[in-house]
C-alpha cells in the first residue's frame, strides 16, 4: 500500500480490527513515525545552523588569529573531506553500532564541539589556534555524518513506502538552517561577541540529545552481506552518483565566487549578499517537499525528474554569469531568478536519487533493511562531500584564472553532461526492457503452441 502509515517492523496492539478501520489507521501518521520526523527534523535544522554560522565571522577572526586565507579554505574544506570517509565507515557498519546509538551520539558530539569552536578565541594564536580549528572542525564532520547517516537510514526504515516525500519535506529542514545560520550568527557576533553564537547553538543541539533519547525508536537489523563497492558498480548507482556529486559541486562552487562576484559586479553593500542566496535556499526548500510528493506517487517519473532537473541545472549556470558566449548582460534581477530556478531544479534531481539507488539496489539482491539503508544512506553522504569539497576548491582555482561567467558555464557543462547521460542510460534501460518483454511474449506463444499440439494429433 502506498501510504506512510504501515512501516516495517512489528504492528502495535490492536492492529488486527476490520479493513476499513485499519485502512483509515493506514493513512495516518503513527506516534513511531511522528517521533522519527521530530528527531530527523531537529538534527537538519541543528546541523545546517551549526554548519553556516561561521560563514560571516569565522574567517576574519582567524586572520587575527594568524591564520591565512589559504589555511582558512583548509579549516572549511576539511570538513566535506572527513564527512566522506565518515560516512562511508558508517554507513557500513551501522547495524553494528546500531542506528539509535549512532544517531544520539553524532548529536552530542556536534553540539559540544560547537561549543568548543566558540572558545577557541582564547587559544594563543599561530600554530597551536589552527591546529585546534582543524581538530574541531573535523570531529564536527565525522559527529555530522554519523548523525545523517542514521537518520537517513531511519527515515527509509520507517516509511518504506514515502522516502522521497518525507526526505524532500525534511530538506526544507536543512534549507531553513542554511537561511537561518549566517544572520543568526552575525547578529549574535554583533550584539555580543565571538563566543555566544556557537555557545548558544551548541547548547540548543545539546538541550535535544536527551529528548532524541526519550522519543526515537530502536530499530535492529542482521548485518548485511553487500559492500559499497557492490552497490556502486551497478550501472545506474555509478551514473546517478555521477549526478550527485555535480549537484553538490554546483552548490559548493557557489560558496566563494558567488558573493565575491556579487560584490565587484552590482557594487551591493555586503549586508545584501546574504539576501542574494537566500533566493537558492527558500526555492530549494519549499519546492523540495513538493517534489518528494510527486517522485512518491509517481515512481516512474522519478528518472526523468533526475534528467530534466540536470539539464535545467545546466542552463542555469550558463546564464548566471552569463557565460560570455551567450552576448547577456549581466543583471541583478537576472541573477537573482537564475538562482531561485536553480534551487527548484536542483531538488528535481536530487530528491528522487535517494529512492532510485535504493530500488536499484533491491533489484540487485541486496536485502530489504538497515543494513542496505546504511550503505546507501552513507553512499549518498560520501558523495555529497566529494562535490562539496570540488566545488569550492576548483571554484576558486576557476574564478582567479577566468573570472565568475565562465567558471560558472564550466560548471554548467558538467551539470550538462550528467544530465545527458543519465538520460541516455535510462533510454538504453527502456528499450532494452521492451525488446525482453517482447522475447517473453513470443517465447511465451510458442510454448503454448509446443502445449497445443499432442492434442491436435
Amino acid at each position: 500500500m502506498d501510504s506512510p502509515g504501515d512501516p516495517e517492523g512489528p504492528r502495535p496492539p490492536g492492529g488486527d480490527g476490520p479493513p476499513g478501520g485499519a485502512r483509515e489507521t493506514s493513512r495516518r501518521l503513527s506516534r513511531e513515525q511522528i517521533f522519527v520526523l521530530i528527531s530527523a527534523a531537529s538534527i537538519n535544522l541543528g546541523s545546517m545552523m551549526c554548519y553556516s554560522i561561521l560563514g560571516p565571522f569565522f574567517p576574519k577572526e582567524a586572520e587575527k588569529k594568524g591564520a591565512s586565507n589559504t589555511v582558512i579554505g583548509m579549516i572549511f574544506g576539511c570538513y566535506a573531506l572527513f564527512d566522506l570517509l565518515a560516512s562511508l565507515v558508517f554507513g557500513k557498519y551501522l547495524v553494528h553500532i546500531g542506528a539509535k546509538f549512532m544517531f544520539v551520539a553524532g548529536m552530542f558530539v556536534s553540539g559540544g564541539v560547537t561549543v568548543l569552536f566558540g572558545v577557541l578565541d582564547q587559544v594563543p594564536e599561530g600554530p597551536v589556534f589552527i591546529a585546534m580549528c582543524f581538530l574541531v572542525r573535523i570531529t564536527d564532520a565525522i559527529s555530522f555524518a554519523a548523525a545523517i547517516t542514521a537518520s537517513s537510514s531511519i527515515l527509509a526504515k520507517a516509511f518504506p513506502n514515502n522516502v522521497a516525500t518525507v526526505m524532500g519535506s525534511l530538506e526544507s529542514f536543512s534549507g531553513l538552517g542554511l537561511v537561518l545560520g549566517p544572520p543568526l550568527g552575525g547578529f549574535l557576533y554583533q550584539s555580543f561577541g565571538y563566543e555566544v553564537p556557537f555557545i548558544l547553538l551548541g547548547c540548543i543541539v545539546l538541550l535535544m540529545v536527551p529528548l532524541n533519547m526519550c522519543i526515537l525508536p530502536n530499530y535492529e537489523s542482521d548485518p548485511g552481506k553487500h559492500s559499497f563497492w557492490k552497490l556502486i558498480i551497478l550501472p545506474k548507482v555509478a551514473f546517478i552518483s555521477f549526478v550527485i556529486t555535480s549537484l553538490s559541486s554546483g552548490f559548493g562552487f557557489l560558496d566563494p565566487t558567488l558573493s565575491l562576484f556579487v560584490l565587484e559586479k552590482f557594487n551591493l553593500p555586503a549586508g545584501y549578499v546574504g539576501l542574494v542566496f537566500l533566493g537558492l535556499a527558500l526555492s530549494y526548500a519549499i519546492s523540495s517537499p513538493l517534489v518528494g510528493l510527486l517522485s512518491d506517487k509517481m515512481p516512474h517519473l522519478r528518472k526523468w525528474l533526475l534528467v530534466f532537473g540536470n539539464l535545467i541545472t545546466a542552463g542555469c549556470y550558463m546564464l548566471l554569469g552569463p557565460a560570455p558566449f551567450l552576448r547577456i548582460k549581466s543583471q541583478l534581477w537576472l541573477l537573482v531568478l537564475i538562482l531561485v530556478i536553480n534551487g527548484i531544479s536542483a531538488g528535481m534531481s536530487l530528491i528522487p536519487a535517494f529512492p532510485e539507488i535504493l530500488s536499484c539496489a533491491h533489484e540487485n539482491g541486496f536485502e530489504e533493511g538497515l543494513s542496505t539503508l546504511g550503505l546507501v544512506s552513507g553512499l549518498f553522504g560520501a558523495l555529497w562531500s566529494v562535490g562539496a569539497f570540488l566545488g569550492p576548491t576548483l571554484g576558486g582555482f576557476l574564478y582567479e584564472k577566468i573570472g565568475f561567467e565562465w567558471a560558472a558555464a564550466l560548471q554548467g557543462l558538467w551539470a550538462l553532461t550528467s544530465g545527458l547521460v543519465m538520460g541516455l542510460f535510462y533510454l538504453l534501460e527502456h528499450s532494452r526492457r521492451r525488446r525482453r518483454s517482447k522475447l517473453q511474449n513470443i517465447l511465451g506463444t510458442e510454448e503454448e503452441r509446443t502445449a497445443l499440439l499432442p492434442d491436435e494429433t
